[in-house]
């Protein structure tokens, strides 16, 4: 039978009642209550189960729901007829009362809508849409790079619900959700010359106005949960400054104060202080733009030529309590999990050992492997380090560290963030792998969960306690207090420059010469036309350590490009997905004026 029938047959009934009611003595009034009520409750049942079949919709528990959902309109309809019907019943109110009652009973069963996420953003768009001239030419530049759209919307599916809900709580525009996709593609290891960090990237110092802490352990302008609530909070902040999302989009590219500077410039002038009118740098010009360019793909990928995956509204992580310490690989191991898998939603961590500082510590894992680590956890009953922190002192050679502690060079130093140096520079703290014989720890971290799980009888379990390893799984081996005071390599690119004040009888060559850098590096730091200096003058010197990790990642992480007939440093910036600021920035000694074959450094950090 049909919704619609069965909703005829009941509504009927229940008019033909109504003057019947009002002459009914009150025990029988009661059974026809319960009568209606079942009958009600088998219409209800029979609707959900044609829906079903139908596919527009499917029923789950409370337990798995990711958030409440309106109920079937179908239910709600049947409810306001009959309330209706019964208005001036001095029974209807009692009765009405008996059908909320039943209502709330089947409110056990949440219906959503079946659905992926992408719909569920769409109907949450809020912002104008920019009629920019400029929106054309970067759905130009995506449409044309499937392979890149495809990997940005892979790496967005494992965040994207949780973002969604947070801008929905809220009650932002659901384009906000899609802001990552220009600012990272949704890389959550996405790091910008100009030091920013994460999919949200976060320059240090905002991120420490938000609270993001960075430090040698944890950089949490990627971790997923703070960054996105310190990022929504900002956007928040700069809406309530500015009173339109364009210009708070603007200001959350390039800073308040230079939004704000523009528009009062406008307004000095008499000029619309709107964010087309406003002269803005060109990477901000052009970022409202690329947003919509962004909502336009995802809004209709086939009039784009792409094809966009489904993501489901559900949620992809859970948050589970973990160990206070904890190697990142057992981590994985024990939520069965891979290595990439775990780092892609827990990417705020800087060294193998996951460090809490304080007993409510979270990490984030798949939905369905949340419980599988809780699980594997507690019958776990080996060392959950296998790392400990190493007190180097100033002089000690790298080398010999590595050599007495049975790793390799390169892992040290890539554990450690030390440079090329062959001495340590500055005593300070480094983790060194716990020492075994035969390095068993790191045998049966390597081995299979169910190999691990349960303590072997045969073997003598004070082996796994052995001379350096604590007996409460090594929870003692790592001092969390010795490693305050050391910085990552990024840290020190935080401060990449330092003051010197010229004294008598220095030159620009011999202050060159004393800091290991080039005459013109220092000229073009401090825009110097000549090379003379004066006793006093105060000049901005490049942190020599920063240089060489720069010179090392240009070698590394970037190409080189061939400027051709046309190419402008807007244009080239824009061919290769980089800001001006971050292209000139690489390129140092490039004028505003390029020419066929000079050749300009791009980074390829900005890419897929």
């Amino acid at each position: 039978m049909s919704h619609s029938m069965l909703q005829l047959l009941f509504l009927c009934l229940c008019k033909k009642t109504t003057v019947a009611l009002n002459r009914t003595p009150r025990s029988l009034f009661l059974a026809a209550c319960l009568f209606y009520s079942l009958a009600f409750s088998a219409f209800i049942t029979i609707a959900h189960a044609e829906s079903n079949v139908a596919g527009e919709e499917f029923t789950i528990n409370p337990d798995d729901a990711s958030k409440s959902i309106q109920r079937s309109s179908i239910d709600k309809e049947a409810k306001d007829s009959t309330s209706k019907n019964l208005q001036g019943s001095r029974y209807g109110s009692a009765f009405e009362n008996q059908l909320n009652d039943n209502a709330k009973a089947q409110s056990d069963v949440i219906i959503i809508n079946n659905e992926d996420l992408w719909q569920r953003i769409k109907n949450g768009y809020a912002m104008p849409d920019s009629t920019s001239e400029l929106v054309a030419r970067h759905e130009n530049w995506y449409s044309t790079r499937p392979d890149y759209v495809s990997r940005m919307v892979e790496r967005s599916q494992k965040y994207l619900f949780h973002i969604v809900e947070e801008v929905e709580k809220r009650g932002m525009p659901t384009e906000i959700a899609l802001l990552p996709m220009i600012e990272s593609a949704y890389n959550p290891q996405a790091y910008s010359v100009g030091r920013a960090s994460g999919i949200w990237q976060f320059i240090p110092s905002t991120g420490k106005n938000f609270g993001l802490k960075q430090n040698w352990w944890v950089d949490n302008r990627r971790n997923i949960i703070f960054a996105t609530d310190a990022a929504l909070t900002y956007l928040q902040k700069l809406y309530a400054m500015f009173g339109a999302w364009d210009l708070a989009l603007a200001a959350y590219n390039a800073g308040e104060g230079t939004v704000g500077r523009a528009i009062e410039h406008n307004r000095k002038l008499g000029l619309p202080t709107d964010y087309e009118s406003l002269n803005l740098p060109p990477e901000t010009k052009n970022y409202v733009p690329k947003l919509q360019a962004i909502k336009n793909l995802m809004t209709n990928p086939g009039d784009y030529g792409l094809k966009i995956q489904t993501i489901a509204n559900t949620p992809y992580f859970a948050k589970v309590s973990a160990p206070t310490q904890i190697d990142a690989h057992l981590a994985a191991k024990l939520a069965e999990i891979t290595d990439s898998e775990f780092l892609a939603l827990n990417p705020s961590y800087n060294r193998p050992v996951i460090t809490g500082g304080d007993d409510k510590h979270e990490i984030l894992l798949p939905i369905l492997a949340a419980q599988t680590f809780r699980t594997n956890l507690a019958g776990y009953d080996k060392p959950l380090v296998s790392w400990k922190t190493y007190f180097a002192k100033r002089g000690e050679r790298i080398e010999s560290i590595a050599s007495k502690f049975g790793i390799k060079l390169g892992q040290l130093r890539d554990i450690n963030d030390l440079s090329e140096q062959k001495k340590i520079r500055n005593s300070s703290t480094i983790l060194v792998p716990i020492k075994t014989d035969n390095n068993l720890i790191t045998a049966k971290l390597n081995a299979p969960i169910s190999d691990t799980l349960m303590p072997d009888s045969n073997k003598d379990a004070s082996k796994w306690a052995g001379k350096e390893i604590n007996t409460e799984q090594n929870s003692a081996n790592i001092d969390l207090a010795t490693t305050d005071n050391n910085k990552t390599s990024r840290q020190e690119e935080a401060n990449p420059h330092k003051q010197h004040n010229v004294k008598k009888g220095e030159s620009l060559k011999s202050i060159a010469k004393y800091y290991g850098i080039s005459v013109k590096e220092i000229m073009n730091l401090n825009s110097l036309k000549s090379s003379r200096v004066k006793t006093g003058q105060s000049l901005i010197i490049a942190n020599t350590a920063t240089t060489k990790i720069t010179s090392k990642s240009v070698q590394k992480n970037n190409k080189i490009y061939t400027v051709k007939s046309g190419d402008t440093i807007y244009s080239i910036a824009q061919k290769h997905n980089i800001s001006v600021g971050d292209l000139k920035q690489l390129n140092s000694n490039m004028r505003d004026k390029i020419q066929p074959g000079n050749k300009i450094v791009i980074s390829s950090s900005n890419a897929p």
